[in-house]
């Protein structure tokens, strides 16, 4: 029988479509591909979320870069028209190696309207992968699915407590929005001076702001938290013009 792999990001929306994936096939896996740059709080919502399931998480990794920030380093790339390199070689290169040509993926894509658009241009990038989209199935939203991790009795990632959107590594190099570099700024900021120096070193502007390209130590210290928007991490990334 084809496996069903359910690609686990420790997020509410991955969690929850491990949930829905269950339902039609009791012997689905769970797969997390690590990046060793997120939250430190992940790994406590990985275990809370693993005893709902009363199941564990497969983990894959890449065997030539320890994290983000390895790749970033080692390979003198953030982000631009190919996409982001580390989601290449921390998420998409893995994935290869692990995956089988009949698995059945599954995505914790939700049915808000950006999600869709993003899973139909998945399906479209990867049309050789069997790709199921149970959230989009059912209807349900960002808000919806965050509930329901709730409502299991499961604090939700910290990352989500923080002011974030998703629950990406900390930062993430996809984001153009000033909102969310001030927000890094604000509660990680050894993270953000760090990635000051590498993009100053690089040369990428990596927010934008009324149109133009900035640095993101050029964001006024006062410039508000309150949209911080960041693409979901994906295999996408790595394709897409990100800057």
């Amino acid at each position: 029988m084809n496996r069903r792999i359910v690609w686990f990001s420790r997020g509410a929306a991955s969690a929850v479509a491990w949930m829905l994936a269950r339902r039609v096939d009791p012997d689905c896996i769970a797969v997390h591909c690590a990046t060793n740059a997120e939250h430190p709080d992940s790994d406590r919502f990985e275990a809370d979320w693993c005893r709902v399931m009363n199941d564990s998480v497969t983990t894959i990794q890449s065997s030539e870069y320890a994290d983000t920030w390895d790749v970033w380093e080692k390979t003198r790339w953030l982000a631009g028209i190919k996409g982001a390199r580390c989601t290449g070689e921390l998420k998409v290169s893995p994935r290869i190696a692990f995956q089988r040509p009949d698995d059945i993926h599954v995505f914790g894509y939700t049915a808000d309207r950006a999600d869709i658009e993003r899973s139909k241009r998945l399906r479209e990038n990867y049309f050789e992968m069997q790709i199921e989209t149970p959230l989009i199935d059912a209807g349900l939203t960002k808000q919806a699915v965050l509930a329901m991790v709730q409502s299991r009795g499961i604090d939700l990632p910290e990352m989500y407590k923080l002011g974030f959107q998703n629950n990406n590594c900390i930062p993430c190099v996809k984001a153009t929005s000033p909102d969310y570099w001030a927000l890094v700024r604000k509660t990680h900021p050894s993270e953000f001076e760090r990635m000051v120096k590498l993009s100053r070193d690089l040369g990428v502007r990596l927010a934008r702001v009324e149109g133009e390209r900035v640095f993101i130590d050029e964001i006024p210290v006062d410039w508000p938290t309150t949209n911080p928007i960041v693409p979901a991490c994906d295999f996408l990334c790595q394709i897409e013009d990100g800057k």
